[in-house]
């Protein structure tokens, strides 16, 4: 079963797996409450650059099962455009969050043969007839299965034959391939990306590091300098709380972290992505754009959730306008 809404060309299209995330506020083994949400990195993106006001598409596959309705209630509410399929066969996949120190959270994937990791290039095709701006991918759909592979691979090549901006978030997940893997399969799809968006440790996935004893910055510029050099127009690179960074070929920016009071940093890169090309739709530059993703990042770690606390466009202003530990009246 196939299932899509609207014609018209969108902002920005994303495709992935959205899954159901059980949380636990404990240790796992000890039992206790979950509460249900649901985790992606699309879908996290895709909620909050919806949220800061543009038209936004999610394209990928569920389970026929209650998984599966309750991540498309949770879509279509917060405004995301579907461009879905059912699948009778499979499941939604499930991963469970435990918060096992107030410093740690691990989590346990069930998402094997999942119905979203049969993402394929019929439904690549679908999303992407009506039109986008920008087309955000993630090392994760590429990481779940060959067909879900050879999609992505097909929607960075297509997208990029259109003229559509492509961003291409690494989101390296060592608990669905390794280093190796990862690396074979995503340095080929560096040459379709407008913008590549990595971790600091994630860099040396898709460009080759150097050796001998530079500096971290040494090294960090040295690898965005060949990605440059593929084609990329911007390298952008997250460092947690130690903020963000550019690499273009006008120049290098930098921006710190948004001090706030962490509560849960899970989904924290999805915010700052969407923050990011958020501001790249609304025309901002590299300063500007790097400036919306450190305040929507800051958003995302300083509340619970994957994407429940980001925040609306009219909300962009609280971190610098309210006061720490007041209560807005």
């Amino acid at each position: 079963m196939t299932a899509g809404v609207g014609t018209a060309p969108v902002d920005l299209l994303t495709l992935g797996e959205s899954m159901v995330s059980l949380r636990s506020a404990g240790p796992l083994s000890t039992g206790g409450a979950l509460t249900m949400h649901v985790a992606g990195a699309e879908s996290n993106v895709a909620v909050g650059v919806a949220r800061l006001g543009h038209s936004v598409s999610w394209a990928g596959v569920v389970g026929a099962d209650p998984h599966g309705e309750f991540i498309l209630r949770q879509l279509r509410a917060e405004g995301v455009v579907l461009q879905h399929r059912e699948d009778p066969a499979r499941r939604t996949g499930v991963m469970f969050l435990e918060q096992r120190t107030a410093d740690i959270t691990r989590a346990f994937y069930y998402r094997s043969a999942s119905a979203g990791s049969m993402l394929g290039r019929e439904d690549v095709d679908r999303a992407l007839e009506p039109g986008a701006r920008i087309l955000h991918l993630t090392g994760i759909t590429a990481a779940l299965s060959p067909e879900a592979r050879k999609a992505v691979e097909y929607a960075a090549e297509r997208a990029a034959a259109d003229g559509l901006v492509v961003s291409l978030d690494v989101n390296y997940r060592s608990k669905l391939w390794s280093r190796e893997e990862a690396r074979e399969v995503l340095t080929p799809l560096v040459r379709h990306a407008t913008i590549l968006i990595a971790s600091d440790d994630e860099l040396g996935l898709v460009a080759t590091p150097p050796a001998g004893g530079e500096d971290p910055g040494a090294h960090e510029a040295a690898m965005a300098a060949e990605l440059l050099g593929l084609g990329v127009r911007e390298v952008v690179v997250k460092r947690g709380a130690a903020g963000a960074g550019v690499h273009s070929l006008d120049g290098r920016w930098e921006t710190p972290a948004v001090s706030v009071t962490s509560v849960d940093t899970v989904g924290a890169g999805d915010a700052f992505t969407a923050g990011y090309l958020s501001a790249l739709l609304d025309g901002a530059d590299i300063p500007g754009r790097l400036e919306r993703g450190a305040l929507t990042g800051a958003f995302a770690v300083s509340t619970a959730g994957d994407w429940e606390g980001l925040p609306s466009r009219e909300e962009l202003t609280l971190l610098a306008t309210t006061p720490g530990g007041t209560t807005q009246r």
